[in-house]
Protein backbone atom coordinates (compact mmCIF):
# COMPACT_ATOMS: atom_id res chain seq x y z
CA UNK A 1 0.00 0.00 0.00
CA UNK A 2 2.95 2.15 0.92
CA UNK A 3 4.55 1.92 -2.26
CA UNK A 4 1.40 2.12 -4.07
CA UNK A 5 1.02 5.78 -2.55
CA UNK A 6 4.61 7.26 -3.36
CA UNK A 7 4.12 7.60 -6.98
CA UNK A 8 0.52 9.42 -6.16
CA UNK A 9 2.88 11.60 -3.71
CA UNK A 10 5.46 12.63 -6.15
CA UNK A 11 2.87 13.43 -9.03
CA UNK A 12 1.15 15.31 -6.31
CA UNK A 13 4.13 17.39 -5.63
CA UNK A 14 5.52 17.82 -9.31
CA UNK A 15 1.97 19.12 -10.20
CA UNK A 16 1.74 21.36 -6.79
CA UNK A 17 5.28 22.93 -8.48
CA UNK A 18 3.69 24.21 -11.72
CA UNK A 19 1.68 27.36 -12.51
CA UNK A 20 -0.34 28.60 -15.17
CA UNK A 21 1.34 32.19 -15.48
CA UNK A 22 2.93 33.18 -18.40
CA UNK A 23 6.55 33.33 -19.08
CA UNK A 24 8.16 36.35 -18.07
CA UNK A 25 9.95 38.24 -20.70
CA UNK A 26 12.18 41.07 -19.70
CA UNK A 27 10.52 44.25 -21.51
CA UNK A 28 12.81 45.92 -23.86
CA UNK A 29 13.38 49.24 -23.05
CA UNK A 30 12.31 51.95 -25.11
CA UNK A 31 14.82 54.21 -24.76
CA UNK A 32 18.63 54.72 -27.50
CA UNK A 33 20.93 52.36 -26.29
CA UNK A 34 23.27 55.26 -25.36
CA UNK A 35 23.12 58.83 -24.08
CA UNK A 36 23.18 62.04 -26.28
CA UNK A 37 26.67 62.82 -27.29
CA UNK A 38 27.84 65.91 -28.65
CA UNK A 39 26.79 69.50 -28.62
CA UNK A 40 25.63 70.14 -25.20
CA UNK A 41 26.75 66.87 -23.66
CA UNK A 42 30.49 66.79 -24.47
CA UNK A 43 32.97 64.26 -26.19
CA UNK A 44 32.38 60.53 -25.97
CA UNK A 45 35.01 60.37 -22.76
CA UNK A 46 34.53 63.28 -21.39
CA UNK A 47 34.72 62.77 -17.30
CA UNK A 48 35.55 59.15 -18.16
CA UNK A 49 38.58 58.72 -15.19
CA UNK A 50 35.23 59.42 -12.59
CA UNK A 51 33.23 56.14 -11.36
CA UNK A 52 30.30 55.03 -12.31
CA UNK A 53 27.69 56.32 -9.87
CA UNK A 54 26.66 52.67 -8.83
CA UNK A 55 30.35 52.17 -7.36
CA UNK A 56 30.17 54.74 -5.24
CA UNK A 57 28.65 54.41 -1.55
CA UNK A 58 27.09 57.97 -0.17
CA UNK A 59 29.67 58.67 1.57
CA UNK A 60 32.38 58.62 -1.07
CA UNK A 61 30.27 60.58 -2.90
CA UNK A 62 29.98 63.46 -0.73
CA UNK A 63 33.20 65.04 0.59
CA UNK A 64 32.00 67.24 3.19
CA UNK A 65 32.22 66.07 6.40
CA UNK A 66 29.76 67.96 7.89
CA UNK A 67 27.17 67.26 5.77
CA UNK A 68 27.64 63.60 5.80
CA UNK A 69 26.63 63.81 9.53
CA UNK A 70 23.43 65.79 8.64
CA UNK A 71 22.54 62.78 5.89
CA UNK A 72 23.11 60.09 8.50
CA UNK A 73 21.00 61.93 10.99
CA UNK A 74 18.23 62.10 8.64
CA UNK A 75 18.71 58.26 7.39
CA UNK A 76 18.06 57.60 11.19
CA UNK A 77 15.10 59.69 11.56
CA UNK A 78 13.17 61.21 8.80
CA UNK A 79 10.30 60.11 8.88
CA UNK A 80 9.05 59.40 5.01
CA UNK A 81 11.97 56.34 5.47
CA UNK A 82 10.45 55.29 7.98
CA UNK A 83 7.15 54.72 7.02
CA UNK A 84 8.59 53.20 3.56
CA UNK A 85 10.65 50.95 5.79
CA UNK A 86 7.48 50.09 7.38
CA UNK A 87 5.98 49.50 4.06
CA UNK A 88 8.57 46.82 3.56
CA UNK A 89 7.71 45.03 6.50
CA UNK A 90 4.34 44.98 6.13
CA UNK A 91 4.74 43.83 2.54
CA UNK A 92 7.03 41.04 3.76
CA UNK A 93 4.35 40.22 6.28
CA UNK A 94 1.90 39.54 3.31
CA UNK A 95 4.34 37.29 1.39
CA UNK A 96 5.09 34.94 4.47
CA UNK A 97 0.76 34.72 4.61
CA UNK A 98 0.42 33.87 1.16
CA UNK A 99 3.00 31.53 1.21
CA UNK A 100 1.92 29.59 4.20
CA UNK A 101 -0.89 29.05 2.01
CA UNK A 102 1.10 26.22 0.37
CA UNK A 103 1.39 24.31 3.47
CA UNK A 104 -1.15 22.67 5.48
CA UNK A 105 -2.23 23.79 8.47
CA UNK A 106 -2.30 21.16 11.74
CA UNK A 107 -4.83 21.79 14.17
CA UNK A 108 -5.35 20.30 17.80
CA UNK A 109 -9.46 20.44 18.42
CA UNK A 110 -11.11 19.76 21.42
CA UNK A 111 -15.02 19.37 21.38
CA UNK A 112 -17.97 18.56 23.62
CA UNK A 113 -21.42 18.21 23.81
CA UNK A 114 -24.63 17.12 25.35
CA UNK A 115 -27.90 17.37 23.94
CA UNK A 116 -31.41 15.89 25.32
CA UNK A 117 -33.61 14.14 22.56
CA UNK A 118 -37.56 13.91 22.72
CA UNK A 119 -38.68 10.71 22.87
CA UNK A 120 -40.66 11.02 19.29
CA UNK A 121 -37.41 11.33 17.76
CA UNK A 122 -35.24 9.12 19.40
CA UNK A 123 -34.53 5.30 18.21
CA UNK A 124 -35.37 3.99 21.91
CA UNK A 125 -38.78 5.97 21.74
CA UNK A 126 -38.01 7.46 25.10
CA UNK A 127 -36.61 10.81 26.02
CA UNK A 128 -32.84 10.50 26.86
CA UNK A 129 -29.86 13.10 27.13
CA UNK A 130 -26.93 12.29 24.91
CA UNK A 131 -23.08 13.45 25.53
CA UNK A 132 -20.27 13.46 23.10
CA UNK A 133 -16.62 14.43 23.68
CA UNK A 134 -13.83 14.08 21.24
CA UNK A 135 -9.79 15.45 20.50
CA UNK A 136 -8.68 15.61 17.08
CA UNK A 137 -5.87 16.35 15.10
CA UNK A 138 -5.70 17.13 11.28
CA UNK A 139 -5.72 19.08 8.70
CA UNK A 140 -8.70 20.94 7.88
CA UNK A 141 -9.59 22.09 4.45
CA UNK A 142 -6.04 21.89 2.90
CA UNK A 143 -6.32 23.27 -0.85
CA UNK A 144 -3.60 20.89 -2.93
CA UNK A 145 -2.01 23.49 -5.19
CA UNK A 146 -2.52 21.12 -8.22
CA UNK A 147 -2.64 24.09 -10.88
CA UNK A 148 -0.64 26.10 -9.32
CA UNK A 149 -3.12 29.40 -7.80
CA UNK A 150 -1.81 29.60 -4.47
CA UNK A 151 1.68 29.52 -6.01
CA UNK A 152 1.05 32.29 -8.17
CA UNK A 153 -0.07 34.13 -5.55
CA UNK A 154 3.00 33.42 -4.11
CA UNK A 155 4.83 34.83 -6.70
CA UNK A 156 2.90 37.80 -6.52
CA UNK A 157 3.15 39.12 -3.13
CA UNK A 158 7.05 38.34 -3.25
CA UNK A 159 6.87 40.34 -6.37
CA UNK A 160 5.15 42.96 -4.25
CA UNK A 161 7.52 42.61 -1.44
CA UNK A 162 10.93 42.87 -3.83
CA UNK A 163 8.89 46.18 -5.33
CA UNK A 164 8.54 47.37 -1.88
CA UNK A 165 12.43 46.90 -0.85
CA UNK A 166 12.76 48.68 -4.00
CA UNK A 167 10.98 51.54 -2.95
CA UNK A 168 12.64 51.93 0.03
CA UNK A 169 15.65 52.10 -1.87
CA UNK A 170 14.27 55.01 -3.96
CA UNK A 171 13.00 56.78 -0.36
CA UNK A 172 16.32 56.32 0.43
CA UNK A 173 18.32 57.48 -1.98
CA UNK A 174 15.65 60.51 -2.61
CA UNK A 175 16.33 61.47 0.85
CA UNK A 176 20.00 61.45 0.54
CA UNK A 177 19.50 63.92 -2.59
CA UNK A 178 17.12 66.37 -0.75
CA UNK A 179 19.30 66.52 2.15
CA UNK A 180 22.34 67.23 0.35
CA UNK A 181 20.21 70.15 -1.63
CA UNK A 182 18.82 71.66 1.18
CA UNK A 183 22.18 71.74 2.61
CA UNK A 184 23.33 73.79 -0.23
CA UNK A 185 20.35 75.91 -0.47
CA UNK A 186 20.63 77.28 3.14
CA UNK A 187 24.50 77.32 2.12
CA UNK A 188 23.63 79.53 -0.73
CA UNK A 189 20.89 81.40 1.05
CA UNK A 190 23.40 82.48 3.46
CA UNK A 191 26.50 83.62 1.19
CA UNK A 192 23.48 85.77 -1.10
CA UNK A 193 22.79 87.63 2.82
CA UNK A 194 26.32 87.79 3.23
CA UNK A 195 26.55 89.60 -0.24
CA UNK A 196 23.44 91.38 0.63
CA UNK A 197 25.01 93.05 3.71
CA UNK A 198 28.50 93.49 2.13
CA UNK A 199 26.45 95.36 -0.55
CA UNK A 200 24.19 97.28 2.33
CA UNK A 201 27.44 98.82 4.15
CA UNK A 202 29.39 99.53 0.90
CA UNK A 203 25.46 101.51 -0.55
CA UNK A 204 25.23 103.36 3.13
CA UNK A 205 28.82 104.18 3.03
CA UNK A 206 28.57 105.94 -0.78
CA UNK A 207 24.95 107.68 0.39
CA UNK A 208 26.86 109.23 3.76
CA UNK A 209 29.40 110.42 1.20
CA UNK A 210 26.44 111.88 -1.18
CA UNK A 211 25.25 113.23 1.36
CA UNK A 212 27.63 115.34 3.07
CA UNK A 213 28.39 116.42 -0.43
CA UNK A 214 24.83 117.28 -0.81
CA UNK A 215 25.06 119.44 2.39
CA UNK A 216 28.10 121.19 1.17
CA UNK A 217 26.22 121.83 -2.19
CA UNK A 218 28.65 119.44 -4.14
CA UNK A 219 26.34 117.19 -4.71
CA UNK A 220 22.42 117.32 -6.16
CA UNK A 221 18.98 116.63 -4.39
CA UNK A 222 18.87 113.58 -7.09
CA UNK A 223 22.02 111.82 -6.62
CA UNK A 224 21.01 111.48 -2.81
CA UNK A 225 17.81 110.22 -4.25
CA UNK A 226 19.26 108.04 -6.34
CA UNK A 227 21.97 106.86 -3.64
CA UNK A 228 19.22 106.58 -1.26
CA UNK A 229 16.95 104.00 -3.35
CA UNK A 230 19.96 101.49 -3.67
CA UNK A 231 20.05 101.58 0.29
CA UNK A 232 16.36 100.76 0.11
CA UNK A 233 16.82 98.03 -2.66
CA UNK A 234 19.56 96.82 -0.35
CA UNK A 235 17.96 97.10 2.96
CA UNK A 236 14.86 95.06 1.00
CA UNK A 237 16.93 91.91 -0.12
CA UNK A 238 18.82 91.50 3.23
CA UNK A 239 15.14 90.86 4.51
CA UNK A 240 14.20 88.41 2.07
CA UNK A 241 17.54 86.68 2.27
CA UNK A 242 16.77 86.54 5.66
CA UNK A 243 13.98 85.04 5.48
CA UNK A 244 14.74 82.43 2.76
CA UNK A 245 18.03 81.57 5.06
CA UNK A 246 15.48 80.46 7.75
CA UNK A 247 13.35 78.72 5.83
CA UNK A 248 15.76 76.93 4.30
CA UNK A 249 16.74 76.00 7.47
CA UNK A 250 13.39 74.72 8.68
CA UNK A 251 12.95 72.46 5.97
CA UNK A 252 16.51 71.03 6.72
CA UNK A 253 15.29 70.13 10.18
CA UNK A 254 12.30 68.51 8.63
CA UNK A 255 14.61 66.38 6.40
CA UNK A 256 16.78 65.74 9.17
CA UNK A 257 13.84 64.45 11.31
CA UNK A 258 15.19 66.74 14.12
CA UNK A 259 16.85 70.21 14.69
CA UNK A 260 20.07 70.15 12.61
CA UNK A 261 22.88 71.42 15.67
CA UNK A 262 24.95 74.88 14.53
CA UNK A 263 27.90 73.64 14.39
CA UNK A 264 26.82 71.31 10.91
CA UNK A 265 25.39 74.40 9.33
CA UNK A 266 27.21 75.76 6.65
CA UNK A 267 28.13 79.46 7.10
CA UNK A 268 28.36 79.84 3.23
CA UNK A 269 28.86 78.28 -0.07
CA UNK A 270 32.26 79.19 -0.44
CA UNK A 271 33.13 76.55 2.92
CA UNK A 272 31.35 73.78 1.13
CA UNK A 273 33.13 70.83 -0.38
CA UNK A 274 31.53 69.94 -3.57
CA UNK A 275 30.79 65.96 -3.81
CA UNK A 276 32.54 64.10 -6.49
CA UNK A 277 32.08 63.57 -10.43
CA UNK A 278 30.85 60.91 -11.07
CA UNK A 279 31.33 59.03 -14.93
CA UNK A 280 27.56 58.35 -16.93
CA UNK A 281 28.70 55.90 -19.25
CA UNK A 282 28.39 55.51 -22.92
CA UNK A 283 25.12 52.66 -22.62
CA UNK A 284 21.99 53.81 -21.24
CA UNK A 285 21.42 50.26 -19.17
CA UNK A 286 23.00 51.81 -16.10
CA UNK A 287 19.46 52.97 -16.25
CA UNK A 288 18.20 49.37 -15.04
CA UNK A 289 19.58 50.06 -11.54
CA UNK A 290 17.84 52.87 -10.73
CA UNK A 291 15.25 51.75 -7.70
CA UNK A 292 11.94 53.28 -9.64
CA UNK A 293 12.65 51.08 -12.78
CA UNK A 294 13.42 47.91 -11.07
CA UNK A 295 10.69 48.35 -8.36
CA UNK A 296 7.95 48.69 -11.93
CA UNK A 297 9.81 45.96 -13.14
CA UNK A 298 9.00 43.69 -10.10
CA UNK A 299 5.47 44.99 -10.01
CA UNK A 300 5.12 43.99 -13.40
CA UNK A 301 6.43 40.36 -12.98
CA UNK A 302 3.63 40.23 -10.00
CA UNK A 303 1.06 41.33 -12.61
CA UNK A 304 2.37 38.40 -14.43
CA UNK A 305 2.22 35.84 -11.59
CA UNK A 306 -1.67 37.18 -10.84
CA UNK A 307 -2.29 35.93 -14.84
CA UNK A 308 -1.31 32.26 -13.54
CA UNK A 309 -3.96 32.81 -10.40
CA UNK A 310 -6.62 33.58 -12.91
CA UNK A 311 -5.58 30.64 -15.08
CA UNK A 312 -5.43 28.24 -12.43
CA UNK A 313 -9.59 29.44 -11.29
CA UNK A 314 -11.08 27.78 -14.26
CA UNK A 315 -9.95 24.44 -12.90
CA UNK A 316 -10.66 22.57 -10.10
CA UNK A 317 -9.86 23.33 -6.27
CA UNK A 318 -8.82 20.22 -4.51
CA UNK A 319 -8.67 20.55 -0.76
CA UNK A 320 -8.38 17.83 1.86
CA UNK A 321 -9.44 17.39 5.24
CA UNK A 322 -8.03 14.45 7.63
CA UNK A 323 -8.02 14.01 11.29
CA UNK A 324 -7.42 11.33 13.94
CA UNK A 325 -8.58 11.57 17.31
CA UNK A 326 -10.78 9.92 20.06
CA UNK A 327 -14.29 10.49 20.75
CA UNK A 328 -16.31 8.78 23.84
CA UNK A 329 -19.80 9.19 25.09
CA UNK A 330 -18.21 9.77 28.64
CA UNK A 331 -15.70 12.87 29.07
CA UNK A 332 -13.55 9.99 31.21
CA UNK A 333 -13.70 7.53 28.15
CA UNK A 334 -11.45 9.75 26.11
CA UNK A 335 -8.70 7.95 25.73
CA UNK A 336 -9.75 4.42 26.61
CA UNK A 337 -9.04 1.48 24.82
CA UNK A 338 -11.26 1.00 21.15
CA UNK A 339 -12.22 5.17 21.84
CA UNK A 340 -9.62 5.85 18.80
CA UNK A 341 -11.29 7.78 15.34
CA UNK A 342 -10.16 9.14 11.63
CA UNK A 343 -11.78 10.98 9.15
CA UNK A 344 -10.57 11.74 5.37
CA UNK A 345 -12.48 13.76 3.57
CA UNK A 346 -11.10 14.80 0.26
CA UNK A 347 -12.94 17.36 -1.54
CA UNK A 348 -13.34 18.78 -5.18
CA UNK A 349 -14.98 22.02 -6.62
CA UNK A 350 -15.26 22.30 -10.49
CA UNK A 351 -16.35 25.80 -11.51
CA UNK A 352 -19.07 25.09 -14.45
CA UNK A 353 -20.57 28.55 -14.38
CA UNK A 354 -19.28 31.60 -12.78
CA UNK A 355 -19.43 34.67 -15.27
CA UNK A 356 -16.49 36.78 -12.76
CA UNK A 357 -14.14 33.98 -14.12
CA UNK A 358 -13.51 35.47 -17.75
CA UNK A 359 -13.87 39.09 -16.56
CA UNK A 360 -11.02 38.81 -13.58
CA UNK A 361 -8.58 36.95 -16.18
CA UNK A 362 -8.81 39.96 -18.62
CA UNK A 363 -8.94 42.67 -15.79
CA UNK A 364 -5.65 40.83 -15.37
CA UNK A 365 -4.08 40.74 -17.89
CA UNK A 366 -4.89 44.58 -18.63
CA UNK A 367 -3.22 45.16 -15.42
CA UNK A 368 -0.04 43.68 -17.18
CA UNK A 369 -0.35 45.85 -19.94
CA UNK A 370 -0.49 48.47 -17.97
CA UNK A 371 2.09 47.94 -15.86
CA UNK A 372 4.04 47.32 -18.55
CA UNK A 373 2.92 50.58 -19.88
CA UNK A 374 4.06 52.06 -16.60
CA UNK A 375 7.65 50.30 -16.58
CA UNK A 376 7.74 51.87 -20.22
CA UNK A 377 7.08 55.03 -19.10
CA UNK A 378 9.07 55.20 -16.34
CA UNK A 379 12.20 54.00 -18.24
CA UNK A 380 11.78 57.04 -21.01
CA UNK A 381 11.37 59.29 -18.21
CA UNK A 382 15.15 58.16 -16.24
CA UNK A 383 16.40 58.56 -19.68
CA UNK A 384 15.42 62.11 -20.21
CA UNK A 385 16.62 63.09 -16.62
CA UNK A 386 19.93 61.46 -17.64
CA UNK A 387 20.40 63.13 -20.66
CA UNK A 388 18.78 66.75 -18.59
CA UNK A 389 21.34 66.56 -16.35
CA UNK A 390 24.34 65.54 -18.85
CA UNK A 391 23.00 68.45 -21.11
CA UNK A 392 23.32 70.98 -18.35
CA UNK A 393 26.94 69.46 -17.15
CA UNK A 394 28.46 69.86 -20.54
CA UNK A 395 27.65 73.27 -20.39
CA UNK A 396 27.84 74.51 -17.00
CA UNK A 397 31.45 75.03 -16.87
CA UNK A 398 31.68 77.13 -19.42
CA UNK A 399 28.20 79.47 -18.36
CA UNK A 400 30.36 79.52 -14.79
CA UNK A 401 33.40 80.77 -16.65
CA UNK A 402 31.54 83.35 -18.73
CA UNK A 403 29.81 84.88 -15.07
CA UNK A 404 33.10 84.97 -13.35
CA UNK A 405 34.67 86.93 -16.34
CA UNK A 406 31.44 89.10 -16.08
CA UNK A 407 31.69 89.66 -12.15
CA UNK A 408 35.22 90.98 -12.77
CA UNK A 409 34.61 93.17 -15.46
CA UNK A 410 31.27 94.39 -13.45
CA UNK A 411 33.87 94.90 -10.43
CA UNK A 412 35.96 96.96 -12.27
CA UNK A 413 33.38 99.10 -14.53
CA UNK A 414 31.91 99.96 -10.83
CA UNK A 415 35.39 100.68 -9.31
CA UNK A 416 36.39 102.64 -12.32
CA UNK A 417 32.48 104.80 -12.68
CA UNK A 418 33.10 105.63 -8.75
CA UNK A 419 36.60 106.75 -9.53
CA UNK A 420 34.77 109.01 -12.18
CA UNK A 421 32.22 109.94 -10.14
CA UNK A 422 34.28 111.50 -7.07
CA UNK A 423 36.44 113.16 -9.79
CA UNK A 424 33.42 114.75 -11.45
CA UNK A 425 33.80 113.33 -14.89
CA UNK A 426 30.92 111.16 -14.53
CA UNK A 427 27.27 111.99 -12.63
CA UNK A 428 26.29 109.08 -9.67
CA UNK A 429 23.87 107.53 -12.61
CA UNK A 430 26.62 105.96 -13.83
CA UNK A 431 27.44 104.61 -10.70
CA UNK A 432 24.31 103.52 -9.61
CA UNK A 433 23.96 101.22 -13.27
CA UNK A 434 27.47 99.69 -12.46
CA UNK A 435 26.29 98.71 -8.78
CA UNK A 436 23.11 97.72 -9.77
CA UNK A 437 25.13 95.09 -12.71
CA UNK A 438 27.56 94.35 -10.15
CA UNK A 439 25.24 93.09 -7.47
CA UNK A 440 23.15 91.08 -10.02
CA UNK A 441 25.85 89.75 -11.77
CA UNK A 442 26.99 88.55 -8.07
CA UNK A 443 23.74 86.76 -7.23
CA UNK A 444 23.53 85.30 -10.92
CA UNK A 445 26.88 83.31 -9.83
CA UNK A 446 26.15 82.26 -6.69
CA UNK A 447 22.85 80.65 -8.19
CA UNK A 448 25.39 78.94 -11.33
CA UNK A 449 26.99 77.80 -8.29
CA UNK A 450 24.12 76.62 -6.71
CA UNK A 451 22.73 75.24 -9.72
CA UNK A 452 26.36 72.92 -10.29
CA UNK A 453 26.25 71.33 -6.78
CA UNK A 454 22.39 70.49 -7.26
CA UNK A 455 23.06 69.16 -10.62
CA UNK A 456 25.91 67.16 -9.35
CA UNK A 457 23.53 65.42 -6.35
CA UNK A 458 21.07 65.23 -9.43
CA UNK A 459 22.75 62.90 -11.65
CA UNK A 460 24.06 60.63 -8.85
CA UNK A 461 20.89 59.94 -7.71
CA UNK A 462 19.30 59.49 -10.83
CA UNK A 463 21.84 57.06 -12.05
CA UNK A 464 20.65 55.02 -9.03
CA UNK A 465 24.14 55.73 -6.86
CA UNK A 466 24.71 54.86 -3.86
CA UNK A 467 23.96 51.03 -3.62
CA UNK A 468 22.87 49.46 -0.36
CA UNK A 469 23.07 50.18 3.14
CA UNK A 470 26.80 50.46 3.81
CA UNK A 471 28.38 47.86 6.39
CA UNK A 472 27.18 48.86 9.60
CA UNK A 473 24.54 51.25 9.22
CA UNK A 474 21.72 51.45 11.04
CA UNK A 475 18.27 52.83 10.61
CA UNK A 476 15.99 53.29 13.76
CA UNK A 477 12.94 52.47 11.85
Amino acid sequence: MRRALLPVLAFVLFVAGCTLAPKYEPPTAPVPDAWPQGGAYGGPNRQAHHPFPHELEWREFFTDERLCRVIETALANNRDLRLAALNVEMARAMYGIQRASLFPALDAVGSGSKERVPADLSQTRQRMTTERYAVDLGILSWEVDFFGRIRSLKDQALEEYLASEEGRRGARLLLIAEVANAYFTLATDRESLQLTLSTLEAQQASYDMIRRRYETGLASELELRQAQTRVDVARRNAAIYTRLAAQSENALNLLAGVPVPKELLPENLSCVMPPREVFTGLSSAVLLRRPDILQAEHLLKAANANIGAARAAFFPRISLTAAIGTASADLSGLFESGSGTWRFAPQAVLPIFDPRLFPALRASKVDQQMLLTQYEKTVQGAFREVADALAFRGTVDEELAAQESLVDATAVTYRLSEARYRMGVDSYLGVLDAQRSLYASQQALITIQLSKLINQVRLYAILGGGGDLAEGETENN
